[in-house]
């Protein structure tokens, strides 16, 4: 029978630190990926009708909003946890990992492989697993350091999700009913397969992790963000569908040119801000 005393040497048992505010972003993360999954399931696509994938896609990219934001509460508030770590990791498998490989599966890879099934799930699995070893590589790293680094290594699952579910978005807006005979729609297991090596590759990402969300701007920067955003609200259904894209390309890009420019213009960039010392305490 298990002893319920504390430990001998009168130290007390370390508790689990299971913070609100960073695990509800979490869960709403994982949420969206199993609704993404549902509507995939759920949809008919053999008339040509697209809407609930859509759907899932919408969720998918809403995902990636929640899983921006879980992790830089946690740090601004100090309550970084490695529970919330791990949650964060399961959560994004379903979310970034299993929601993107089935929907391509599901709208490409089934029609493409119809008398080899097993070739077309085999080419989805295959993000998937590469999806789950760059999530167990990045949680190692951070137990091994002690925390987390400036920079990803190997591109980041959401990201590759993000970038499967936007370009799936534009091709179905722009080919709509063409877009189950459209040979653009072969750009998808081919973009899967190279972003499945792209995770588990040595390519260091910027994780923005520094990117400080009090910090001043100047009014430029500030205008220019502003007139931005309130332009993607406004015309939200003809820009969303191009700005994403383009987006998750250039961070994809970005990768491979960062190690050929110049420091000043990469500070710029990725305006990385360096840990100012505190003032000495006074013994």
């Amino acid at each position: 029978m298990a002893s319920s005393d504390p430990p001998s040497n009168g130290e007390a048992e370390p508790k689990l630190k299971i913070y609100f505010l960073p695990n509800l972003l979490t869960a709403a993360n994982l949420f969206c990926g199993f609704v993404a999954l549902t509507k995939i399931v759920e949809a008919d696509i053999s008339g040509g009708n697209y809407q609930q994938i859509k759907v899932a896609l919408a969720f998918i990219l809403l995902a990636c909003i929640f899983d921006l934001f879980d992790g830089r509460v946690a740090r601004m508030g100090g309550i970084d946890s490695p529970f919330g770590r791990e949650f964060d990791s399961l959560a994004d498998l379903i979310s970034f990992g299993a929601a993107p490989a089935f929907l391509v599966h599901r709208v490409v890879l089934q029609h493409v492989f119809e008398g080899h099934p097993e070739c077309g799930w085999f080419i989805a699995s295959i993000y998937l697993l590469c999806g789950a070893f760059r999530l167990a590589r990045f949680n190692c790293l951070a137990a091994m350091h002690g925390t987390h680094a400036k920079d990803f290594l190997g591109f980041p699952i959401p990201s590759a999700a993000g970038l499967v579910a936007s370009l799936t978005l534009l091709l179905i807006w722009c080919y709509d009913k063409d877009f189950a005979t459209g040979w653009w729609r072969y750009l998808l297991p081919a973009l899967l397969l190279f972003l499945s090596w792209m995770m588990v590759s040595n390519v260091r990402y910027p994780s923005f992790k520094t990117l400080d969300l009090r910090a001043t701007r100047t009014f430029t920067k500030t205008l220019v963000t502003v007139l931005f955003v309130g332009s993607i609200l406004i015309f939200r259904e003809k820009i969303l569908v191009f700005v994403l894209p383009a987006v998750f390309t250039a961070y994809l890009i970005y990768g491979f040119i960062r190690p050929r420019i110049s420091r000043k213009m990469r500070h710029e960039i990725e305006e990385e801000e360096e840990e100012e010392e505190g003032p000495a305490t006074p013994a």
